[in-house]
């Protein structure tokens, strides 16, 4: 699913106009990253969480050489769906 297609859902549903759908998609995504980029985890009830992690320093290791190298500290972001959500797919 594209932003698009959430626009033009947001469109069907609410009836707003196609400038308006995709401006509120917008908007939403562009809140969610900044409280990202601000360390906040994002919750969605219903959806799940986006929640983010900071990893060590640790060694990895080349798989076509076997040559250990360090890998730097890093934040991630992971994504944890909702049980609601998990019993959805599930349901297929």
């Amino acid at each position: 699913m594209t932003r698009a297609d959430l626009a033009d859902v947001v469109h069907r549903e609410i009836g707003l106009s196609r400038a308006e759908s995709a401006m509120i998609v917008e908007r939403v995504l562009y809140h969610m990253c900044h409280a990202l980029s601000e360390g906040e985890n994002v919750k969605i009830s219903g959806f799940g969480s986006f929640i983010l992690r900071d990893k060590g320093e640790r060694v990895g290791r080349n798989p076509k050489t076997g040559v250990e190298v360090p890998i730097a500290p890093r934040r991630v972001l992971t994504f944890r769906a909702s049980q609601l959500m998990r019993d959805q797919i599930a349901e297929g």
